[in-house]
């Protein structure tokens, strides 16, 4: 067997594992909820407040791709804002419809390294430091939805242990960027600020899709779960993060006795948004890898 072929064979098994794992936690969501109320939920949302979401959604991506961008710099590569924009809508589709595969961080990096001649591992610290950065915000941020959520009322002995995990999350994150990615740390507080900004606006993302079902009541329990939901999708074992989300609401949700078929709603509403958003990605593709936007190593913008 071939290294190609025993790569390719790795890639549709990973896909398989993937597509099997996301229609199986979607099959126990569904199966438990009901099915009525929910599809009246999705297609009765309020279109304006779904523009809002949209609109927030795409603003945390942009804000993501400037993130990017400075961990770009910081290893000595300079791309334009724009070439680095694109680059990261497309690999927004390739994680998202691609799936098992080369994956959206796999291909940035590939073109990065084809195109700049730079040493892979540069090019993935960059990447992979971007997506911890954004892991310590969205820590932090959970931390403090659950802190006035009904969790506290649940749980009142357990909330010394969120304020705990609130107040080192970002100085373990310093030290973390110190002791591995020294580089970085210059970059530290605008990215870490960066990453605050980036969670902050898909939770406001978030909202306006409970607004756009009219469920004003208890968002900040919907809120913290969505966020508690989001460090469940980091690990790509779903398509999307697909089925993990909806998982994670309804267990959640059931343990609160709150409505499971709101959260179940807002899950899949949010992973429509983010998959219409990601089909920009695919519209700069060949301009994207043909043209030469992309500035020399050693260029200023």
């Amino acid at each position: 067997m071939t290294k190609a072929s025993s790569s390719i064979k790795s890639k549709v098994f990973k896909t398989a594992v993937q597509l099997l794992l996301t229609v199986a936690a979607l099959f126990i969501v569904l199966r438990k909820t009901d099915i009525n109320q929910l599809s009246s939920l999705i297609r009765h949302a309020h279109p304006g407040y779904l523009i809002g979401s949209i609109l927030f959604f795409n603003i945390s991506k942009i804000v993501n791709a400037v993130r990017l961008n400075r961990f770009f710099k910081a290893i000595g590569l300079r791309l334009s804002a724009w070439y680095n924009l694109k680059l990261y809508y497309l690999g927004m589709f390739y994680n998202l419809f691609l799936p098992g595969g080369i994956g959206g961080d796999g291909y940035k990096i590939y073109v990065l390294k084809k195109n700049h001649g730079l040493a892979v591992i540069n090019i993935f610290s960059a990447v992979f430091w971007d997506r911890v950065s954004g892991i310590f915000a969205l820590i932090f941020l959970s931390a403090l939805l659950i802190i006035p959520s009904s969790f506290a009322t649940l749980y009142p002995g357990e909330m010394l242990w969120i304020w705990v995990i609130a107040g080192v999350a970002y100085p373990l994150s310093l030290v973390l960027t110190w002791l591995f990615y020294r580089q970085f740390i210059p970059v530290f507080l605008v990215t870490a600020l960066e990453s605050l900004v980036i969670q902050g606006t898909q939770v406001i993302s978030a909202w306006f899709i409970l607004m756009a079902m009219s469920a004003t009541a208890h968002q900040i329990d919907y809120l913290a779960i969505f966020l508690i939901s989001s460090v469940a999708t980091i690990l790509p074992l779903t398509i999307g993060g697909a089925g993990a989300r909806e998982v994670t609401f309804f267990y959640a949700l059931n343990h609160l006795g709150l409505d499971v078929n709101t959260g179940v709603a807002l899950s899949l509403i949010f992973f429509v948004i983010s998959a219409i958003s990601s089909l920009v990605g695919i519209l700069s593709k060949i301009r994207h890898e043909k043209s030469g936007e992309a500035l020399p190593a050693t260029a200023e913008e």
